[in-house]
C-alpha cells in the first residue's frame, strides 16, 4: 500500500509539468497514477476485513468507503476553485499530492499488518494460502462474487460517465437556455464543477451512511438483505438519473435536485458492496477477488463509459456541427444510455440475492477449517447440516 501510494503521489505530481507538445507523456503518468491507486485500494479493505468482524467492520468499512464520493467532490471542489484562482489546472494536480503524502505519512506510522483472517478465526486463519490460479478458479464459481462484480461494473460504468460528462452537459444546459455565453477558449466557467463537486460530497456522505445503517439493522432479519439494498439503489437512482437529464433543457435547478437523489441512492451501495465481498470470499482469497473485482470494474465500466459518450455525442453531432443546441442534445441523447446500464446493474444484484446466503455460509465452513480450500466437498451433514460447501 506504501508503494502504491507512493507511486500515486509522484505521479500526479509529474503529471502536472507535462507540456502540450508531450500528450501522450500525461498519458502515461496518468495512467501510471491509477496503477497506484489500484494497488492500495485492493488490499485496503482486506485489512480492514482482517481488523474486525461483523457490525462492527460494517462500520469501519462505511467509514473507509464513504471517502470515495467524498474525495471525488472535493476534487472538483477545489479543482474548479484552485484552477479558477490560478487560471491553469495544473495546480490542482500539485496541490494533490500534499494531502496524499499526508495518508502515506499515517499509513507508515499507524496502519499493522494483521493475520489473513485474523478477525474471523480469532487470531490467524485456518487456511493454508493457494495458488493464484485456484484462487481464480474458486472466484469464478462464487456465484455471488461473480454477479456482484457484474453489479459493480455497472455502478463504475455509471458513476464514471456521470463524473466525466455532468459538468460538460450543465453547462452546456445553460448555453442553450441563454443562461451563459459558449466557451471557446480556457479558462471556462466552473461552477458546474464547483456545485457538482459539493452534491457528490453531501450525497456521498449521507448515501453510505445511510447505506450502512439500513444494512446493519436488515441483517439479521433477511440474510440476503445486502445485495437487495444495492439493487434498490441501482434501479430506484435509474429514474432520477433519466428525469435529471430529461429536465437539463429547462431547469437547471431541477436537474441538480434529481442528480442529488440518484447520486444518494448510488451511494448505498458503496460500503455494503465491499461488505459482500468480504464475507462471501475466505481471507486468503480476498486481495485476489478485490483485485479482479477493481480491474474488470474499471476495464469494463468507467474506463470505458465517458469515452463511449462521447462517441456517441460526437458521431449525433455531425449531423449540425455547428449548433450549440444540438451539441448540448447529442450528449443529452447519449446519457441516457445511463438509466439503462443503472437497471441492468440493479438485475445484477437481484441475482446475486439469490446465492448470497449459501455463499457466506460456505466461505465461514471453509475459514473454520470444515471444508477443504482447494477441492471442497459438494456437502456436508455432520459438522455443516446440509450446507453447501
Amino acid at each position: 500500500m506504501i508503494g502504491g501510494l507512493s507511486v500515486w503521489v509522484v505521479m500526479t505530481l509529474s503529471s502536472s509539468f507535462v507540456t502540450k507538445s508531450y500528450f501522450w507523456l500525461l498519458v502515461l503518468l496518468r495512467a501510471l497514477v491509477g496503477t497506484g491507486e489500484a494497488s492500495y485500494s485492493t488490499i485496503a479493505p482486506t485489512i480492514i476485513g482482517d481488523l474486525f468482524s461483523g457490525a462492527k467492520r460494517t462500520v469501519m468499512i462505511s467509514a473507509f468507503y464513504i471517502f470515495i464520493p467524498v474525495g471525488s467532490g472535493l476534487g472538483y471542489i477545489i479543482g474548479s476553485s484552485v484552477a479558477s484562482a490560478t487560471g491553469d489546472w495544473r495546480w490542482a494536480l500539485r496541490l494533490n499530492p500534499i494531502l496524499g503524502s499526508l495518508g502515506l505519512l499515517l499509513l507508515a506510522v499507524l496502519c499493522p499488518n494483521p493475520p489473513r483472517g485474523a478477525s474471523d478465526a480469532h487470531g490467524g486463519s485456518t487456511i493454508e494460502h493457494t495458488s493464484y490460479l485456484e484462487d481464480v478458479k474458486y472466484l469464478l464459481k462464487n456465484k455471488s462474487f461473480v454477479w456482484s462484480s457484474l453489479g459493480v461494473t455497472a455502478m463504475a460504468f455509471l458513476t464514471g460517465a456521470l463524473a466525466f460528462w455532468t459538468p460538460t452537459f450543465l453547462s452546456r444546459a445553460r448555453v442553450t437556455q441563454g443562461i451563459q455565453p459558449p466557451c471557446n477558449t480556457e479558462p471556462c466557467d466552473t461552477s458546474d464543477s464547483y456545485i457538482f463537486g459539493v452534491v457528490t460530497v453531501v450525497t456521498g456522505i449521507l448515501g453510505v451512511s445511510l447505506g450502512s445503517t439500513i444494512s446493519r439493522r436488515l441483517r439479521d432479519r433477511v440474510p440476503n438483505a445486502d445485495p437487495l439494498i444495492c439493487a434498490v439503489g441501482m434501479l430506484s437512482s435509474a429514474p432520477c438519473f433519466f428525469f435529471a437529464i430529461v429536465l437539463a433543457s429547462t431547469s437547471i435547478p431541477a436537474t441538480y435536485v434529481f442528480i442529488g437523489i440518484g447520486e444518494t441512492l448510488l451511494s448505498l451501495n458503496w460500503a455494503v458492496l465491499a461488505d459482500i465481498l468480504l464475507y462471501v470470499v475466505v481471507p486468503t482469497r480476498r486481495a485476489t477477488a478485490e483485485a479482479l473485482q477493481i480491474m474488470v470494474c474499471h476495464l469494463l465500466g468507467d474506463a470505458g463509459s465517458p469515452y463511449l459518450l462521447g462517441a456517441i455525442s460526437d458521431a449525433l453531432r455531425t449531423y449540425q456541427p455547428d449548433s450549440h443546441t444540438w451539441s448540448f442534445r447529442s450528449l443529452e441523447y447519449s446519457f441516457l444510455l445511463c438509466p439503462f446500464v443503472g437497471v441492468l446493474g440493479g438485475l445484477f444484484f437481484l441475482m446475486t440475492a439469490l446465492y448470497v446466503t449459501k455463499d457466506r455460509k460456505n466461505a465461514e465452513l471453509l475459514t473454520a477449517g470444515v471444508c477443504d480450500p482447494v477441492d471442497p466437498p459438494t456437502q456436508f451433514s455432520a459438522i455443516a447440516g446440509s450446507t453447501d460447501c
